[in-house]
C-alpha cells in the first residue's frame, strides 16, 4: 500500500508540473527573452541605423520620351548602397515593362526576358553609388497605349546583406567604452546614492506615518487614504507639480521662502548641481538637485512602506507594551526595545524591495531634471546611450552592468542578512 501511495503521489506531482508548464513557459518568455536579447546586443556593435536591414536604393528619372515608333525611351537609374558599414551582395533590379518597349542598352549586366528587364549588379561596397542610363526602343504598341509612365511600372530591387543583429561577430568595445569613459563611474555613484538614500527616506517616512496612524482616533481612515495619494497618483502629474512648485522664478517654494526671508534669492532646486553651505566654519558643496530628487522619491514611495509597516505594527502583541508600562518604560524605550525588533524583518524586506525598484527607476529623474545637474543615474544613461547617441550596443552594455550591480546587492543581502529577516 505504501508503494501505491508513493506512485500516486508521484503521478499527481507530474500532473501538477504539466498543468503549471504553460505558466512557467509564459514567465520564461516574458523574463528570459528580454534579458537574453539584452546580453546579445551588449556584445554587438549595433546602432539605431542597424535595426533597419541595409538595402539598395534606386531613383528613376526619364530623360527622353519617344514620340515616334523606333525612338528610344531613356531611363536614368541613380543607385546607391543605403548602408555606410555593410556591403550588399547579389544586388538585382527588375522592372516589368509596359507593352511595346524593348531593351536597347548594350550592358552585360542587364537582360530582358519577355516583358521583364533584369539587371544583376553583383556586390556593392558600403556607400557605393552608381548612375546607369537604360535605353528602351518603343514601337507602335507603346505609343498606341498612350506611352504609359515607365516609373509607375512594377519594380523590384533586392540584395543580400549580413545583419549585424544576427551575425556571430561579437565585441567587447561596448563595455570597454562605457567602463573607461568619464561618465560611467560618477553615474554609478549617483545611482547608488540616489537608490540608498531614497530607500532609507521612504522607509523612515513610512515608519513615521505608520506610528502616527497606529492609534485609534477620529478621521483615521481618511488620513490613511490621504497618505496613499503620492503612491497612486500618476508620477508624471506629481513630477510636474513638484517642478512647478520648485521653479526658481514662478514657484511657490521660492516665493514663500523669499517672502519669509528664508531664502536670499531664487534657488533652482532642480537645475543647480550644488550650493555652498557653511557649518561650524567648514564650507562644503551640498548636492542640491540630487537631494531634491531624493526627497521627491522618498515622498512619492513612502506609502508602499507605510502599508507594510502598519500591518506589521498591528500584529505586535499589546501585552508587550503593557508589560513595558508596568516596568516604567518610556515611549522611546518601548520603540527601541519592542517596536523596532518586531519591525526589523519587514524593514529589511522593504529596503531590499525599494532598492530593486529604485535602482531601475527612470521616470522620476527623467521627468524632474532629465539627468542634468548631477542627477543622472544608470537607467537615464541607458536611455542616453541607446537613443540620444543612437548606440543600442552601448545602451545594452550599461543595462547589463546595472543588472550585475543589482545581482551583487542581492547576493550580499542574502549572504549577510539574518535568516529570520530574509
Amino acid at each position: 500500500m505504501a508503494v501505491r501511495r508513493s506512485t500516486l503521489a508521484a503521478r499527481e506531482a507530474r500532473l501538477a508540473y504539466w498543468m503549471l508548464a504553460p505558466t512557467f513557459a509564459v514567465i520564461l518568455l516574458i523574463v528570459l527573452v528580454p534579458v537574453l536579447l539584452t546580453v546579445w546586443l551588449s556584445f554587438k556593435p549595433v546602432t539605431l541605423a542597424d535595426l533597419r536591414a541595409p538595402a539598395p536604393v534606386a531613383n528613376e528619372r526619364v530623360l527622353e520620351q519617344p514620340q515616334q515608333p523606333g525612338e528610344e525611351l531613356v531611363l536614368r537609374l541613380t543607385m546607391r548602397n543605403g548602408s555606410q558599414r555593410v556591403a550588399l551582395r547579389a544586388v538585382t533590379w527588375e522592372k516589368t515593362l509596359p507593352a511595346g518597349l524593348a531593351l536597347a542598352t548594350d550592358d552585360p549586366r542587364c537582360t530582358q526576358a519577355g516583358g521583364v528587364v533584369r539587371c544583376a549588379f553583383g556586390t556593392w561596397e558600403p556607400g557605393y553609388r552608381e548612375t546607369l542610363e537604360l535605353a528602351f526602343r518603343a514601337d507602335a504598341a507603346y505609343l498606341d497605349a498612350g506611352a504609359p509612365e515607365i516609373r509607375e511600372a512594377p519594380t523590384d530591387m533586392r540584395a543580400r546583406a549580413e545583419n549585424v543583429l544576427t551575425s556571430l561577430v561579437f565585441t567587447l568595445d561596448n563595455y570597454r567604452r562605457i567602463l573607461t569613459g568619464t561618465e560611467f563611474w560618477p553615474t554609478l555613484r549617483i545611482t547608488l546614492g540616489y537608490t540608498i538614500f531614497s530607500s532609507i527616506g521612504s522607509i523612515l517616512l513610512g515608519l513615521f506615518a505608520a506610528m502616527l496612524l497606529n492609534s485609534q482616533f477620529r478621521g483615521q481612515g481618511l488620513l490613511r487614504g490621504l497618505f496613499l495619494f503620492p503612491y497612486v497618483a500618476p508620477v508624471i502629474a506629481v513630477a510636474f507639480v513638484w517642478a512647478f512648485f520648485l521653479d526658481p522664478f514662478s514657484g511657490t517654494v521660492n516665493a514663500v521662502g523669499q517672502r519669509w526671508d528664508l531664502l536670499a534669492g531664487p534657488v533652482n532646486f532642480l537645475g543647480q548641481r550644488a550650493i555652498d553651505i557653511s557649518v561650524l566654519g567648514f564650507t562644503f558643496a551640498f548636492p542640491l538637485a540630487l537631494t531634491t530628487v531624493i526627497v521627491f522619491s522618498s515622498w512619492n514611495y513612502f506609502p508602499f512602506a507605510f502599508l507594510f509597516i502598519l500591518a506589521r505594527l498591528q500584529a505586535v502583541p499589546m501585552d508587550m507594551y503593557e508589560a513595558a508600562d508596568v516596568d516604567g518604560a518610556g515611549p522611546f524605550a518601548k520603540f527601541w526595545y519592542i517596536t523596532l525588533p518586531n519591525l526589523a524583518g519587514i524593514l529589511a524586506v522593504l529596503f531590499l524591495l525599494r532598492f530593486m525598484f529604485l535602482i531601475n527607476k527612470f521616470e522620476d529623474i527623467f521627468l524632474l531634471t532629465g539627468g542634468a545637474a548631477g542627477t543622472k543615474n544608470l537607467p537615464v544613461l541607458v536611455y542616453d546611450e541607446a537613443f540620444a547617441r543612437a548606440d543600442i550596443g552601448s545602451g545594452s552594455a550599461v543595462a547589463m552592468i546595472l543588472f550585475v550591480v543589482l545581482l551583487a546587492f542581492m547576493f550580499l543581502y542574502y549572504r549577510f542578512a539574518p535568516e529570520s529577516e530574509r
